[in-house]
């Protein structure tokens, strides 16, 4: 099967043969030529087909055909019926061996564009009319949050090659192209990814293997809201390789092609024409135009202030120079022509004359005059400040870079272009123009127009007086003021990157601005490229409205430029040597103004990188951190001790688990297509030198962009697209200098800084909250664990900020508890069972600590039961009782003694009447005991003895006690 080129194409998978159509056959005639399929040997035959059914009759026989490989060469075409090649004639174009695809106007055969939804998760997202589309000179892909594929079928019978042109200016979209062969497998991938192009098409080329190829162009949109997207196109698809091409190409309207056996056809010069096959090009009428490659003239309009600019000459020998006003070019407009009116003439606007010849203003810093009035640069080791170079002292050193301010001229390295959003092929090529104290943007062909200003540098070095440190994130500093004044709305743009195909949009004003200046630090020596892009409107116009709005820029000035020039020079520490070259101050040092002499700042401060002059440029660390080794930053080793409230112990802070680098998304959004995305925030907490650092990146396209800081943020999409789980983009640092460590108790506030930019005039902020809670466990994500992770947004502010520029975020974690001491824990004891007694130690609850010191293990002591302790209590009262009753019988006893004295003196008184007893006595006297014993107590035994107690008592009331006489004989008193 055969591919005859782009009127006449199918896919390789179709069954149907093609038609060919030999010169002078028309397809009204009774019958063409097709050739059969190849054999096994790489042979065919051609046979006649009759064009209506049922015509079997008159056709010619069968005849052997050309090899499989056979192939034409370019401007040649196939001749079916001779089977020879024939030059195109003139008017006609030809591959050869391949097809070629330049016109857009509708979707050429063979070509099927579909959309689809590649994220899974959403499927009410229709995207049915996601397509690419045609537009004339080229085609453009879809813009919206689907995915768009453009593919192309084809069968080579020879290795070729494909080759297009891609316009490709939004990183916001994935753009890839690859080929399939009939297995469905892919060629080699690498490349398929496609680099963004800022300003040119891009050209690509591939390579295509013999057999079923199908090209594939693919786009998915990642735009969110409020983001203007800027579609991919395609143009001029040539694809070489089938095995002959069996007609010629009419050149399209705007191109010719004057000799025969063309291979291409010619663009016609400005202010000519031509119609579709034209081997000449018209010239215009004298009221019309054209601009170059177009189909038909259009009338001039009527000149107006518009249409011309002012710029001032270069300085001539005697030192002067001249306004003059130019044509914008090219000059489209009429000066004859009635139409806009001038108020003094009433017809076309004319030229203005030139100005006087005026003085030229000085050079640039930097730069000194030279002989024949111009500007030179002055060399190493010199400055001036425009007018005459001058050797830096001794012990002073040149700040080198680049300082414009004067425009009589535009720098070396600096280039003005137009760059047209509708993507034609201007010739204007000046989209800023100098103007002695400013440059300014001229007029564009239209009005969405970008006038384009580059500047470029070689690369950056710090000066021999800096000390060079991991810390130091300020390689160079890029400024400039500027103004814009707008009636629509006007935009201009600042951009950084490594060429102006690959910068990235900084910052962008909009509508009218005053007279102000933007600072910007460079972080990497990558950083090589920056560009101003000044667009009047958005929308499309042919008619220029708003050609009077401008966007001027006063001073350019970039620091540490290598290769640049000095405007000044400053004092500088001298090293020990012979040579008194100038070296770093020692760190933690500033140097006293005016002097070379280094002192050293107060404790706990580090140096300012834009200023080491004075003591001004030791700035003090915020609470609770200090200056790194370098002093050039304040950095925290994640602890922290505190007086509790109250006047109370020492609680101490161990912030270190939270070291690592965290995390979390807000609520999801949605875009007007129902895309769901996150705004994804990375956090690297603390940490010394040497730490890792939060990365945020931008992986939509293959020039990976990266932001580092301690906090970042960007916008991440689920997808499928390129093998990835999200798609991350607009990354942005909403923190890289840690101000300080502040408490109060509940929770602890972190604050981070970063630069200005022109939406937050005080730069970005990011306070960061820690709260202790215990109840937070481990997140496991995927592959990776985040220990104690729980960041909550705000409810009225999901993002994390409300205007954009102030962030807060509060960080749940037990981490942010004090550490663990022995006033978080008690002790509980246990009963005494079986003579064993245990001891627990458990936490105060709620627990609010974390890590500190551990619960003691548990203790177990030897103790005495209850039981053992009630027989002791019983045995020791009966002991007790015991001697209590011997007690009380041993004092029973005695007493009854003594009533037996008693009645003994009482009978001694009865003998002698009125008498009383010579000697004895109631008292018991020594010796007594032995002689007047009791009769009973006499080797009687104790129950006799009770027996005794127990008698009864005589009538009288009187117990009857046996007594012993001192005589010895015993008698019984009543």
């Amino acid at each position: 099967m055969e591919l005859s080129g782009l009127r006449v194409t199918r896919s390789w998978n179709d069954s149907t043969n093609i038609l060919y159509l030999g010169p002078g056959l028309e397809e009204t005639s009774d019958y063409h030529f097709e050739y059969t399929d190849c054999d096994v040997l790489g042979s065919r035959w051609r046979v006649a087909v009759p064009n209506k059914p049922d015509t079997c009759t008159g056709l010619p026989d069968p005849v052997k055909g050309t090899q499989c490989t056979f192939s034409c060469s370019e401007g040649e075409f196939l001749d079916m019926g001779s089977q020879e090649c024939q030059k195109c004639s003139g008017g006609t174009y030809s591959l050869g061996t391949g097809v070629a695809f330049d016109e857009w106007d509708s979707m050429p055969a063979g070509f099927i564009s579909h959309g689809m939804n590649m994220n899974i998760a959403d499927i009410y997202t229709n995207c049915s009319n996601s397509t690419w589309i045609p537009k004339g000179d080229y085609i453009a892909s879809n813009i919206d949050e689907c995915t768009s594929t453009l593919s192309y079928a084809v069968s080579l019978k020879k290795a070729g090659t494909v080759s297009f042109e891609y316009f490709y200016p939004d990183n916001t979209i994935f753009f890839e192209f690859y080929v399939q062969n009939d297995q469905c497998e892919s060629t080699d991938s690498e490349g398929r990814w496609m680099s963004t192009s800022e300003k040119d098409w891009t050209p690509h080329n591939l390579k295509l293997n013999r057999g079923n190829n199908v090209l594939y162009w693919r786009t998915t949109s990642f735009a969110l809201v409020g983001s203007a997207v800027k579609p991919v196109l395609l143009r001029n698809i040539a694809i070489s390789g089938v095995a002959y091409t069996s007609e010629c190409f009419h050149c399209k309207p705007g191109t010719y092609s004057a000799k025969p056996g063309s291979a291409h056809c010619t663009p016609c010069p400005a202010d000519s024409y031509s119609n579709k096959g034209a081997t000449v090009c018209q010239q215009c009428e004298v009221d019309k135009y054209a601009e170059a490659g177009s189909g038909s003239c259009k009338q001039r309009p009527a000149c107006t202030t518009s249409d011309y600019f002012y710029t001032h000459t270069p300085c001539d020998s005697k030192g002067q120079t001249q306004l003059m006003y130019k044509w914008i070019e090219p000059k489209i407009c009429s000066e004859i022509v009635e139409g806009a009116v001038d108020n003094s003439t009433g017809g076309a606007v004319k030229l203005p004359a030139s100005g006087q010849m005026e003085t030229c203003p000085p050079c640039n810093p930097g730069f000194s005059v030279t002989n024949t009035s111009g500007c030179e640069p002055c060399p190493h080791g010199s400055y001036s400040n425009g007018t005459v170079c001058a050797e830096c002292p001794v012990g002073t050193e040149p700040v080198v870079g680049f300082e414009y301010k004067w425009w009589n001229k535009m720098p070396d390295n600096m280039r003005s272009s137009v760059y047209s959003r509708e993507y034609s092929d201007s010739v204007r090529s000046t989209g800023w123009e100098v103007a002695g104290e400013y440059i300014y943007t001229t007029q564009g062909d239209l009005d969405s127009d970008y006038m384009m200003l580059s500047l470029t540098v070689p690369g950056y070095r710090l000066p021999h007086s800096v000390a060079k440190d991991d810390e130091r994130s300020e390689l160079s500093r890029i400024s400039f003021v500027f103004e814009t004044q707008c009636t629509a709305d006007c935009t201009l743009y600042f951009m950084a990157g490594y060429s102006e195909r690959t910068n990235d949009m900084v910052e962008h004003w909009s509508g009218t601005t005053r007279k102000q200046s933007y600072s910007y630090l460079v972080k990497s020596n990558s950083t090589v490229s920056f560009t101003w892009g000044f667009q009047r409107t958005q929308a499309y116009s042919e008619v220029r409205q708003y050609s009077g709005d401008f966007a001027k820029m006063y001073t350019v000035q970039i620091t540490n430029v290598v290769g640049g020039v000095a405007s000044q020079c400053r004092h500088c520490a001298l090293g020990s040597g012979s040579a008194s070259e100038c070296v770093p101050c020692p760190p933690g040092h500033y140097m006293v103004n005016g002097t070379g002499v280094c002192k050293s700042c107060p404790p706990n401060t580090f140096i300012r990188a834009d200023q080491t002059v004075g003591e001004a440029a030791c700035i003090h660390c915020g609470p609770n951190t200090h200056s790194n080794k370098a002093h050039s930053a304040c950095v925290s080793d994640c602890r922290l001790d505190l007086q509790s409230t109250g006047g109370g112990e020492v609680l101490q802070y161990d912030f270190t688990p939270l070291a690592n680098i965290t995390s979390f998304q807000s609520s999801p959004r949605f875009t007007s297509k129902g895309l769901r995305y996150f705004h994804q925030f990375r956090v690297g907490l603390c940490g010394e030198e040497g730490r890792e650092v939060a990365v945020c990146v931008d992986n939509v396209t293959e020039s990976r962009k990266e932001v580092r800081g301690y906090a970042c943020q960007s916008t991440v999409v689920p997808s499928e697209v390129r093998g990835q789980s999200v798609v991350s983009s607009q990354p942005f640092t909403i923190g890289d200098t840690l101000i300080g460590k502040r408490s109060s108790f509940t929770p602890w506030r972190i604050p981070l800084k970063y630069e200005t930019t022109q939406a937050c005039k005080k730069g970005r902020t990011t306070t960061i909250r820690l709260r202790c809670d215990p109840t937070v466990t481990a997140v496991a994500r995927g592959t990776l664990t985040f220990d104690w992770v729980f960041v909550v947004l705000s409810s009225k502010c999901s993002e994390g900020t409300c205007d954009g520029c102030s962030f807060h975020f509060l960080w749940r974690s037990p981490y942010a508890c004090p550490l663990c001491t022995e006033s978080h824990y008690r002790e509980i004891v246990s009963a005494c069972i079986q003579g064993i007694q245990r001891t627990t130690y458990v936490w105060q609850q709620p627990l609010q600590c974390t890590g500190g010191v551990s619960l003691p293990a548990q203790t177990v002591s030897a103790c005495v039961t209850l039981d053992f302790w009630l027989k002791v209590g019983v045995s020791t009262g009966t002991v007790a009782a015991v001697l209590l009753i011997s007690i009380s019988c041993y004092f029973w006893k005695r007493t009854r003694k003594l009533e037996y004295k008693y009645s003994k003196l009482m009978m001694t008184a009865g003998d002698k009447e009125c008498e009383l007893p010579a000697a004895d006595s109631c008292a018991i006297m020594e010796g007594e005991d032995a002689e007047d014993d009791l009769i009973y107590l006499t080797k009687k035994s104790f129950f006799t003895k009770i027996k005794s107690f127990s008698r009864e008592r005589s009538s009288d009331g009187f117990d009857s006690v046996p007594l012993k006489s001192s005589s010895g004989l015993e008698m019984e008193m009543s």
